[in-house]
C-alpha cells in the first residue's frame, strides 16, 4: 500500500492509501479520488518527503540492551513490533457513519452498475420512475451529469476492518 498526500485544484490538502501507483493513476482517470472538502475530482500528488526503510535492520529489531531496560543478563533480545497508528474516537465515529451510509443505500438504492449514468438521466428525463439508485460513472459522466443539472453524490467507499 501507498500512502499520497494529494491536493485538489481548490487547494485543498487531503491524504488516501492505494495498492500501488498505478491503482491511484486509474483511480484519478475514471474520477474515483475526490476531496473530502469540496468534492473536487481534478486532483493530483502533493509533493512529499519520502518514506526511506531503515538498513540497520538489527539495531531497529530489537530494544536497549538488558542494563539499559533493568533486565537480567542473558536475557533474550525483546523484539520491537512496529506502532500502528491509532484512530480517534471521532475517526471511530466517522468510519461507522460512512458504513451507515453505504448499508442505508445497499437497502434502500437500486444498482444499477454501469448504467449509472444513463439510468441518471431517465430518471431525471421522467421517462423512468424515480427511485435511489446507486452504481459506477467516470469522471467525465459524472461531469457531464452534474452540468445537465442532474443532482448526484459520491458514494465513499466502505472503510475496511482493521484499517
Amino acid at each position: 500500500m501507498i500512502r499520497y498526500k494529494l491536493v485538489c485544484d481548490k487547494s485543498h490538502g487531503f491524504e488516501s492509501w492505494f495498492k500501488n501507483s498505478d491503482a491511484f493513476e486509474a483511480q484519478v482517470s475514471r474520477g474515483f479520488v475526490t476531496c473530502p472538502v469540496c468534492g473536487s475530482d481534478k486532483v493530483q500528488k502533493a509533493i512529499m518527503s519520502p518514506s526511506v526503510a531503515r538498513t540497520d535492520h538489527e539495531r531497529s529489531r530489537t530494544t536497549p540492551s538488558a542494563e539499559a531496560v533493568n533486565e537480567p543478563a542473558g536475557s533474550p533480545p525483546r523484539v520491537a513490533v512496529p506502532q500502528a497508528a491509532l484512530l480517534t474516537e471521532r475517526e471511530h465515529q466517522l468510519r461507522e457513519m460512512v458504513r451507515a451510509l453505504r448499508q442505508h443505500v445497499i437497502e434502500n438504492a437500486a444498482y444499477v452498475g454501469d448504467e449509472f449514468a444513463d439510468e441518471a438521466r431517465r430518471i431525471h428525463a421522467g421517462e423512468v420512475e424515480e427511485r435511489a439508485i446507486y452504481g459506477e460513472a467516470t469522471g467525465e459522466e459524472v461531469r457531464d451529469l452534474l452540468e445537465e443539472g442532474i443532482e448526484i453524490l459520491p458514494l465513499p467507499p466502505a472503510p475496511e476492518k482493521g484499517n
